[in-house]
C-alpha cells in the first residue's frame, strides 16, 4: 500500500517535444544564399516587364 503523505513529482519532459532532435535537413542554405535568390528573381521579373514583350514577340 502507497503511504498517504507521499509526494509525487511530474515526469522531467511533461508531454514536451524537443524539436531539434527530430530532423536535421541535408540541404542547408544560409541566409546570403536566400537573399541574392530573392534579388535574382526579382531582377528577372523587372527585366521580363520591361522587354517581356518584345522578347516573346507579342508586340
Amino acid at each position: 500500500m502507497a503511504r498517504p503523505d507521499r509526494i509525487t513529482m511530474p515526469s522531467t519532459m511533461g508531454g514536451l517535444t524537443r524539436y531539434f532532435e527530430e530532423y536535421h535537413s541535408k540541404i542547408n542554405f544560409k541566409p546570403g544564399h536566400i537573399i541574392v535568390l530573392v534579388v535574382i528573381v526579382i531582377l528577372i521579373e523587372v527585366f521580363l516587364h520591361w522587354q517581356g514583350f518584345s522578347l516573346l514577340g507579342l508586340a
